[in-house]
């Protein structure tokens, strides 16, 4: 019977896979790699290159609490027009009111993130291909933690439901050690946990603040945190103030940390169950090669849960899957066939928003048959970008941004208040970049998007 007080047998080094790590107080070590892997508001930082990790989480943390003060000090200019209708200034008046104070609740949220950490060169963080994905923030999900811990109960419980259907399709065996990868807010694991009985649930994401929320939530605190709804339904749903809450403490056996699912830091073998809620399309890695993943992290006979989309995005065609090319790569990747469900069910159904829909989500259990050679360590970044030692490839896409960009610069440096567009477009044609004709509505495009940009706030 495994402790469940305690998960430091399942725990691999993310660099090296080796095990176990040496545990410490306020840290866990690799003896053979040397590396500490800090805690971090009191959860384990486990990424590959934990200074690197950090630095990016306390770089994106800095220029959040920017982007929140800059937003602030826009909206009190705007205040400042007296032309404003009543109702207009009084949703001004909310959302100022409300990003500021959002602002204080983050910043006291992620002080963990500020504290000091070991250093690493932003070469070794390439070396290590720990690369957090740029389309992510701290923000980026920030929805989810309302759905998940205030108002969303008829969607937690659909999706709970899903699983429980897809365990009692597959036999209805007991959980044991359950890993959520992807876990977000947590709530999802927390139901697992609470209601389906594993021996333990540890739940991995990379996100510091949805981990801090799940955090304090699972251990029975109160959070008070504004929502800012796409398409708020009144003026007064703008922002909106929630206090958010688990039904209950979490019982033993219940983890959260923090690394990256592509670089899962668990030794080979590990887990009876493994959950991938909301995952598979969205990762970076081909499908095949992350089911692979799972194969290894899986005990002899453990099962593999998917919930969630498979809108798969990626640059390349072939890998955009059906459902159909899924359950064909899952029996290829050493499972048995897997118990398919699709169901209807809410998602992101704010009752502050008018953006909440109804989400098809496709859902299959699948037992590990056999053994597969796990895949290489995943690596974000070729290798002539990471050692500098390789010649750069001319690639197509590199020629193609090689010749807008030095149209581009010229453009840039013809801009001093005066020249038009046309006046432009003629220097371009005597610079034999291209002709008149082509010139002016590329100029006018790339400024256009130059304008919108500067008017579009940033992300975080």
């Amino acid at each position: 019977m495994p402790d469940s007080s305690t998960i430091d047998e399942l725990i691999a080094c993310p660099r090296c896979d080796k095990t176990p790590l040496f545990r410490a107080e306020q840290y866990y070590c690799c003896k053979a790699c040397d590396v500490k892997f800090p805690l971090i508001g009191e959860l384990p930082w486990l990424f590959a290159e934990p200074g690197a990790s950090l630095g990016e989480w306390r770089n994106r943390l800095h220029f959040a609490l920017q982007q929140l003060a800059h937003d602030a000090k826009r909206t009190k200019s705007e205040l400042l027009d007296s032309k404003l209708a009543d109702l207009t200034k009084r949703r001004l008046e909310l959302m100022l009111s409300a990003s500021e104070q959002h602002r204080h609740t983050l910043k006291n949220l992620l002080l963990p993130i500020d504290m000091q950490s070991l250093d690493a060169s932003y070469e070794s963080h390439l070396a290590l291909r720990t690369r957090l994905p740029g389309d992510q923030g701290l923000n980026t999900y920030y929805a989810n933690a309302h759905r998940d811990w205030c108002w969303g109960d008829k969607e937690n419980e659909a999706s709970l439901d899903q699983l429980r259907q897809a365990l009692k399709a597959s036999g209805n065996p007991p959980p044991g050690d359950t890993l959520v990868l992807g876990a977000g807010a947590g709530r999802l694991s927390y139901d697992v946990h609470q209601q389906l009985g594993p021996t333990r649930t540890v739940a991995v994401d990379f996100n510091p603040l949805l981990m801090f929320i799940a955090r304090d939530l699972t251990r029975g605190e109160q959070l008070q945190l504004f929502e800012f709804p796409l398409a708020p339904r009144t003026l007064r749903d703008t922002a909106v103030s929630r206090t958010l809450s688990a039904p209950n403490v979490v019982r033993d056996g219940f983890f959260l940390l923090l690394a990256d699912v592509l670089r899962p830091p668990f030794a080979t073998h590990s887990f009876d169950t493994v959950i991938t809620p909301w995952l598979v399309d969205i990762v970076s890695e081909d499908f095949p090669i992350f089911a692979q993943r799972i194969n290894a992290l899986l005990k002899p006979g453990g099962r593999w849960l998917n919930f969630g989309s498979l809108a798969f995005d990626s640059p390349q065609r072939r890998r955009r899957y059906s459902a159909e090319e899924v359950i064909m790569l899952v029996e290829k990747s050493g499972f048995a066939a897997p118990e398919v469900l699709q169901a209807d069910i809410p998602y992101m159904c704010s009752p502050a928003s008018r953006h909440g829909r109804i989400e098809t989500v496709f859902t299959f259990a699948a037992y590990k048959k056999k053994d597969l050679k796990p895949p290489p360590r995943h690596k974000a970044l070729p290798d002539w970008l990471v050692t500098g030692k390789e010649p750069v490839p001319l690639l197509p896409s590199f020629r193609t941004q090689a010749l807008s960009t030095q149209i581009y610069s010229f453009i840039m440096s013809l801009i001093d208040g005066k020249r038009t567009i046309d006046d432009m477009a003629k220097l371009l044609e005597q610079q034999k970049l291209m002709s008149h004709r082509e010139a002016v509505p590329a100029i006018r495009q790339f400024l256009t998007k130059m304008f919108e940009d500067s008017q579009r706030p940033a992300g975080f």
